[in-house]
């Protein structure tokens, strides 16, 4: 019955994958699931390799499992390629923990190996034995760790980027242990999915069966659930995708949302959360987001890679600029300094035979004033200088305001400085204390070229 199945549920869900020109890697562990998938493969006529992954986790256990391998590659004629994994090490160096690193490292195999077997004239995808039981942990494992509509589908049954296939999500494990029973196969069993220190097995051994106490139906009630939740995700889809159209205005590597229409929005925390998600924002950060409504201008809150800041009647999300070469040393005899925003060329002139240029990418400074080195690097808080034309001393932050600069204009400032004292807002205006005068004999001619103009 189950081989019947198997074959309907691979046409009506596949269509694409035929035998006559389909070839898979099945990840098989050995375990009753992996070795009926085999069996199913096999029976229908397909083309496989067995790929075997030993984590080295179980002493004697993870070389017995490795060795009856061999057995299956006897009875089936197939070609058997086996990797092993220092897995603890991996993960004590990546800081995550077994499952995590085991789990990494098996996707990772499968997917250089495809990439190893490929030809041009037959598609090679992965199928992996993960049957109707697992899908209902995985859910509930994701209902309880908060992690919205999208975990509450399950498993992906096809990942067209990754090109695996779940093709026994379908069957129960009841359906699949009386499979193998009826075509006397043989498998071996893991001991550590008898051990509830792991999550899946804590849900699969109390979870479900005292939920089964209560509901008879409980796992065909969540299977159908899987199911039901997967046609609302689509919905969802749909929904937040004409949010997103209706809010959302691309500039260059920046997004930008009138804060207006999205404080209209219903539901405003749904909406907000799917548009910043891609961005690495947490879902705990929504809430101090969310006051940026009412926050100062210029105001933000950040991710690893991006911040949300408020601009006027705008949030703007932008990536938070990551180069290292944030400070740099300008000697007297550098002629060209380049950096992040483009490049800054230095020439002495003559006073008396210099001609000024309106140009705010020109600084123009008494030469007898600087003292090498200078430091070129971005601006910060606190910074201050005395603009040209002014006795008093500003703010950048300031300065920036009255200069009507936008937040990422801001982000993107860069200063001279001079023994703690900034001779150039670059691009913006140089200091009063180091302009050229009546008496100035030589001039310092700084140049900015930027890096798009370059």
């Amino acid at each position: 019955m189950l081989l019947q199945q198997f074959q309907q549920h691979l046409k009506e869900s596949f269509p694409h994958l035929s035998p006559a020109n389909n070839k898979f890697i099945l990840a098989v562990s050995g375990g009753i699931d992996s070795i009926v998938l085999t069996d199913l493969f096999y029976k229908s006529g397909y083309d496989f390799i067995i790929a075997h992954c030993n984590f080295l986790l179980r002493g004697e256990e993870s070389l017995r499992d490795e060795l009856f391998m061999t057995t299956l590659k006897e009875k089936y004629n197939k070609e058997v390629i086996i990797k092993q994994f220092h897995t603890k090490q991996y993960a004590e160096d990546n800081k995550v923990s077994i499952q995590e690193a085991a789990r990494k490292l098996r996707y990772d195999w499968f997917s250089a190996l495809r990439s190893q077997l490929l030809t041009a004239n037959c598609q090679l995808s992965i199928a992996i034995a993960h049957n109707a039981d697992d899908n209902i942990e995985t859910m509930l494992m994701y209902l309880f760790r908060g992690t919205g509509i999208h975990g509450l589908t399950g498993m992906l049954a096809y990942d067209k980027e990754r090109k695996i296939i779940r093709p026994l999500l379908f069957a129960t494990r009841k359906q699949i242990a009386a499979y193998a029973e009826e075509n006397n196969l043989a498998w071996v069993e893991d001991s550590s999915n008898l051990q509830d220190k792991y999550t899946r097995n804590f849900f699969r051994h109390k979870i479900i069966p005292l939920a089964e106490e209560q509901f008879e139906n409980a796992r065909q009630n969540l299977q159908g659930n899987i199911q039901r939740f997967k046609e609302v995700s689509a919905l969802y889809e749909q929904s937040i995708e004409m949010h997103k159209e209706k809010l959302i205005e691309y500039k260059g590597n920046e997004i930008h949302i009138p804060i207006l229409r999205l404080q209209q929005t219903k539901p405003l925390d749904t909406v907000l959360w799917e548009i910043i998600k891609p961005y690495n924002f947490h879902a705990q950060q929504l809430t101090e987001i969310k006051k940026l409504f009412d926050a100062a201008n210029s105001s933000y809150v950040s991710s690893a890679t991006h911040r949300i800041i408020k601009n006027r009647k705008h949030f703007i999300i932008a990536p938070i600029e990551t180069s290292a070469a944030n400070h740099i040393l300008i000697e007297a005899a550098n002629r060209t300094i380049n950096f992040e925003r483009g490049s800054l060329s230095f020439e002495k002139l003559a006073a008396n035979s210099l001609q000024l240029a309106a140009n705010n990418s020109i600084a123009y400074l008494d030469a007898t004033q600087i003292e090498y080195p200078l430091l070129l690097r971005k601006w910060k808080q606190g910074d201050y200088f005395y603009p040209l034309g002014m006795k008093k001393k500003k703010k950048l932050s300031r300065f920036f305001i009255d200069q009507k600069l936008s937040a990422t204009a801001k982000e993107n400032a860069w200063v001279i400085e001079m023994n703690k004292k900034i001779i150039w807002v670059i691009g913006y205006r140089i200091d009063e204390r180091f302009k050229i005068t009546s008496s100035t004999q030589e001039v310092l001619k700084i140049s900015f070229t930027a890096a798009q103009e370059r």
